[in-house]
């Protein structure tokens, strides 16, 4: 039965590949535009399935899962809030990027600041992906696959050296991809696994359901209402992982640095055909984001029905139940998902990484007259070197001292609130000038670091949620006491269509009422009442 595995998880994997080719061999890949944002073409369904897969990946369904399996349905505010972020996407950060024509999240900084202020973020985000995101999406995703195939089992290799191995294959074909195909077709790959982490992703908690009620679904689901209901409960007190008070505070923050200005996130968008387009596959994301919690967060918690605290750590949870309920029948295919899921993950990011490194770094210090093949060959260069090193890195993760979720989100509160009072100062602001970032990034670091140190207790979303206005005030007060000579007006591009999408604000409501329905399914007057 091992066989039928390998041989499902092998052709539906191949089957992808090749389309994704097959799909991308018209578009010029010697061009930057075409290379790095698939020659601005992308429509809303390819944007809102890159925007998923890239979000989605192991990191978090063994991060989230594990979570969950820990505390409770708390963890699900990483999901269900995220789309607040992302109607702000739509309607206020989306149209000024497209209106601008950017690349890159550092090339605006560089219109409206300078381009130090650019170089500057630019290294931020490769040494934040190198240091921790593409590592931690190796990591996990090798953690899924050794536990269906039992690699380390075959190899007779501790965690350590199964991790580093499969790390390194995952590496070497997420290589592939970026390499020879580009943003283009790492979409249509993106699009073609969300259509299968969809059917695999809500085929878990039936089938754990099935197996907490010993075949009879009614008897799984009336075990996991009754048994346990407090672990039904999204709503966090002070000394749960997500206090409520942080979910419209720090917690949002985040998301918006996250959905807005994360390079390796907004990216699928700045490849949108019109801002039509864009709107939509950012606003289809959002919708699916609400479900998130039935997928990603309470499969964590029908683990912990079956397993109690037996578990060696948390973030087993995810792959033993896997392992435990998913017929050997399926278990390829939904191994070929998982692996999209990494895939996915750690492509958009290397792609993200070379665009900065190319478009922010190479070209405007090393090469400024550099031709458009010359651009493409340096980015592929450079992915090949990132890859190598997060590969290295990725074995190191399982040494985290926290949950694998929270350590990934707590090496982004390094740079993060920096980064998106930037953005949001400069949209927002005409007088603001170059120093004023450079003074809030310095000062938030330091901040930050310090409340490692004497604050180490206290939420992490809690000093985000204080550290985002005081660097807001710092580039304000930057302002007052040095503005710039001339007011800063956004520039338009003209590259693509501005024209906003008719149904886009209808469809933000509907998303709105869908996220207050969740939380209050999951709360004391809902399912963690005990009914």
């Amino acid at each position: 039965m091992f066989y039928v595995t390998v041989i499902t998880f092998l052709l539906f994997t191949g089957f992808i590949a090749w389309y994704s080719w097959y799909k991308t061999k018209d578009v010029n890949l010697e061009s930057s535009d075409g290379y790095f944002l698939g020659g601005r073409s992308l429509t809303g369904i390819y944007i809102a399935f890159s925007l998923i897969l890239t979000n989605l990946s192991t990191e978090q369904m063994v991060g989230l899962n594990g979570q969950s399996y820990s505390t409770s349905m708390v963890v699900m505010a990483w999901e269900v809030t995220a789309p607040l972020a992302l109607i702000f996407m739509a309607f206020v950060f989306l149209p000024r990027y497209l209106k601008s024509g950017i690349s890159t999240i550092p090339d605006f900084l560089e219109q409206r600041y300078d381009v130090r202020t650019r170089q500057i973020i630019s290294v931020l985000f490769l040494l934040g992906y190198a240091s921790s995101y593409l590592p931690t999406v190796l990591y996990s995703g090798a953690i899924v696959l050794d536990s269906i195939f039992s690699i380390s089992d075959a190899l007779n290799t501790g965690t350590f050296m199964t991790v580093f191995l499969i790390a390194l294959a995952t590496g070497v074909i997420g290589c592939f991809y970026v390499v020879f195909g580009g943003m283009k077709a790492i979409a249509v790959s993106d699009t073609l696994y969300g259509i299968g982490l969809i059917i695999g992703g809500f085929m878990i908690p039936i089938l754990g359901l099935l197996a907490l009620g010993q075949g009879d679904i009614g008897a799984g689901v009336d075990k996991l209402l009754h048994s346990n209901p407090d672990k039904l409960n999204a709503i966090g007190d002070h000394s749960s992982s997500i206090p409520w008070p942080t979910l419209f505070t720090g917690l949002l923050v985040n998301n918006l640095f996250y959905w807005c200005t994360n390079q390796a996130i907004v990216q699928r968008t700045f490849g949108a055909k019109n801002l039509a387009e864009g709107q939509k596959g950012v606003l289809y994301a959002g919708f699916f984001k609400i479900f998130g919690a039935f997928y990603l967060v309470v499969p964590g918690i029908i683990a912990f029905h079956m397993y109690g605290n037996s578990l060696k750590t948390a973030d087993m949870a995810y792959p033993q139940l896997i392992v435990d309920i998913v017929p050997v029948a399926f278990s390829g295919f939904f191994a070929a998902v998982l692996f999209g899921a990494i895939l996915s993950s750690f492509n958009g990011a290397l792609n993200s990484c070379i665009t900065l490194f190319t478009l922010d770094i190479y070209k405007p210090i090393f090469k400024p007259q550099a031709k458009e093949q010359e651009l493409v060959k340096a980015g592929k260069i450079f992915t090949i070197i990132l890859a190598g090193v997060s590969v290295v890195i990725a074995p190191l993760v399982m040494f985290a001292p926290s949950g694998l979720y929270t350590y990934l989100q707590e090496m982004f509160g390094f740079y993060n609130v920096p980064i998106i009072a930037a953005v949001m100062v400069g949209f927002f602001s005409k007088r603001v000038p170059a120093l004023a970032p450079k003074i809030a990034l310095i000062t938030h670091i330091i901040l930050y670091a310090l409340s490692k140190v004497f604050f180490g207790e206290v939420n992490f979303l809690y000093i985000l949620a204080v550290l985002f206005p005081v660097s807001v005030l710092v580039m304000l007060i930057v302002g007052k006491l040095a503005p710039r000579e001339e007011d800063f007006e956004l520039a338009t591009s003209n590259k693509v269509d501005l024209m906003p999408w008719k149904y886009g604000k209808l469809v933000a409501a509907v998303i709105v009422i869908l996220m207050i329905g969740v939380y209050t399914l999951f709360s004391p007057i809902g399912l963690a009442a005990g009914l």
